[in-house]
């Protein structure tokens, strides 16, 4: 540091600062430093800094599907909001396996990590309670119920649910297919309260809805879903996936067997990921505000890790609204022979 200080012509001080506190150093000057470094090939060792107690500059993400382009999306927010507190991230991918969540828990552990926004996986909450017990900040993210007595950010999956049903019920339907994922997940299951909730409010027999579920929340389940579909002697007019992925994978198949969406079948995803406005026909969905709640969720963790003492930070839990983005995979239901077409009371 003092051979980059001389290169740069500033004092030993000022080149602390722009490591530690960027914000204290005008833009000019951040920049000569940085370019002495450059210049040097200067690395600091980030493990002897934190010998001398000072607290490490990393944020982990621990998601639960880094397939899942909605968690690329949350961890690209996340990022964002690290980079402007001259943070980094370190990205973990669970793949919704507990032991693996807790094998990183006890890596991360051993690494002093700043803090952890944690997608869980253990909906019992043993990770959580791991990262408590060793004195790590937390968030969690997308799980607003295992975040409870913690700080959260989540999406208000029941009022998406609502949204994708009400939408398909206005349109005609009576006769809707909900395809879920696994049936612990937490945000599968608000998803379906959601459903169960408009045709309620509509006052809708729960006889039209049915139900599928699938192992896993990819194309590949999407694509075999849709083939039991198309066993189906009685298909249902109107399917609505638990997330993009499954839509994608379901749009697929019936595609390649001639099923017209939405002329013959109207088809909702969930996320709004990139993929689903690109789509063969590009898809109705519930927007999830991803980059949102991945940049909240690491600004209240930089909070939180920067509260002295711990004891006067308080936590928060935060929940984001969904919407609605209509597109061409879904219209009126046009009258089969001997079904009346009515509208929702």
């Amino acid at each position: 540091m003092v051979d980059v200080a001389r290169e740069a012509n500033v004092s030993l001080g000022t080149v602390s600062n722009v490591f530690n506190q960027p914000e204290r150093v005008s833009p000019t000057t951040r920049r000569r430093v940085q370019d002495a470094i450059d210049r040097l090939g200067y690395v600091r060792i980030e493990s002897a800094r934190m010998l001398r107690g000072r607290p490490s500059r990393i944020l982990a993400v621990l998601v639960h599907d880094l397939a899942n382009p909605f968690c690329i999306a949350l961890v690209h927010g996340a990022e964002a909001a690290a980079r402007r507190a001259g943070l980094g991230v370190m990205v973990c991918n669970s793949a919704g396996d507990p032991d693996e969540e807790a094998r990183y828990v006890a890596l991360l552990s051993e690494h002093q990590i700043r803090g952890v926004l944690i997608t869980p996986a253990d909906t019992a909450g043993r990770s959580l309670n791991a990262l408590d017990d060793r004195g790590i900040p937390l968030v969690v993210v997308d799980d607003c119920k295992t975040g409870r007595g913690q700080c959260s950010v989540a999406i208000d999956d029941i009022l998406g649910g609502e949204l994708a049903a009400t939408h398909l019920l206005k349109a005609g339907h009576r006769s809707i297919l909900f395809i879920g994922g696994p049936n612990h997940l937490p945000q599968v299951q608000s998803r379906f309260q959601g459903v169960l909730k408009a045709l309620a409010q509509a006052r809708m027999p729960i006889s039209m809805l049915s139900e599928l579920a699938c192992d896993e929340l990819t194309v590949a389940a999407g694509r075999d879903a849709g083939a039991r579909v198309l066993g189906l002697r009685d298909r249902p007019t109107a399917i609505l996936c638990a997330n993009d992925l499954l839509a994608v994978g379901v749009l697929q198949t019936l595609f390649e067997s001639g099923v017209r969406v939405p002329d013959d079948i109207s088809l909702v995803g969930y996320d709004d990921i990139d993929h689903a406005a690109a789509a063969i026909v590009p898809l109705t969905s519930v927007r999830r505000p991803a980059r949102l709640m991945g940049a909240t969720a690491a600004s209240l963790l930089i909070a939180k890790a920067s509260a002295h003492p711990a004891d006067t930070h308080h936590h928060q839990q935060i929940t984001l609204r969904p919407e609605l983005a209509v597109r061409k995979s879904t219209a009126f239901l046009r009258s089969r022979p001997g079904t009346a077409v009515v509208t929702t009371r």
